[in-house]
């Protein structure tokens, strides 16, 4: 397995493959379209059986949950590893809630953040909108707020969360 977390695919000869010899090779997916191109066309031309033409992705790895199929498109797979590199395990939680109908246009619209937990984020919205500053003026401490109600209240429509580990929640908005 690869040291570092670059998105990568195992690119397999399946002329080879159907003879019995596994021939292929691991691929940078950040590389960009017209290198990964040049990765498989390496592979085939190498290839132990003369004028192998066909090939599929054998494996994968660093792809933060999300899963790329044997004929995954290399356009697909190419946005797919710009779009990790850029926003990491957030857009790794996106795209595994909304599977191949993820984009980089519904990512940024319903993108709300990294937070700690679903009750973190009821805070912060009260907080920016200006609601606890309004309690405090009317002498009401914040600690008197059942966090997980608002919370509970806010996700059952408007908002939606991916937990990925411990204190690690990411929110969309469901608009």
């Amino acid at each position: 397995m690869c040291e570092d977390k670059t998105p990568r695919i195992y690119i397999a000869c399946l002329e080879a493959y159907s003879k019995g010899v596994l021939h292929g090779a691991w691929l940078d997916c950040n590389q960009g379209i017209e290198n990964i191109w040049k990765g498989i066309d390496e592979v085939l031309r190498t290839s132990p059986v003369l004028g192998a033409e066909d090939w599929a992705i054998h494996s994968y790895e660093n792809w933060q949950g999300i899963s790329i199929g044997e004929y995954e498109s290399i356009e697909r797979v190419a946005e797919l590893a710009e779009l990790l590199q850029v926003h990491g395990r957030a857009f790794a939680a996106y795209y595994n809630y909304y599977g191949s109908d993820a984009s980089l246009a519904g990512f940024q619209e319903c993108y709300e953040g990294k937070y700690e937990s679903e009750e973190d984020f009821a805070y912060s919205i009260w907080y920016e909108l200006g609601k606890l500053k309004l309690l405090e003026t009317w002498g009401i401490l914040d600690i008197y707020i059942d966090w997980e109600a608002v919370a509970r209240d806010l996700f059952i429509d408007s908002y939606f969360s991916v937990e990925t580990g411990y204190k690690e929640v990411y929110v969309f908005n469901r608009y």
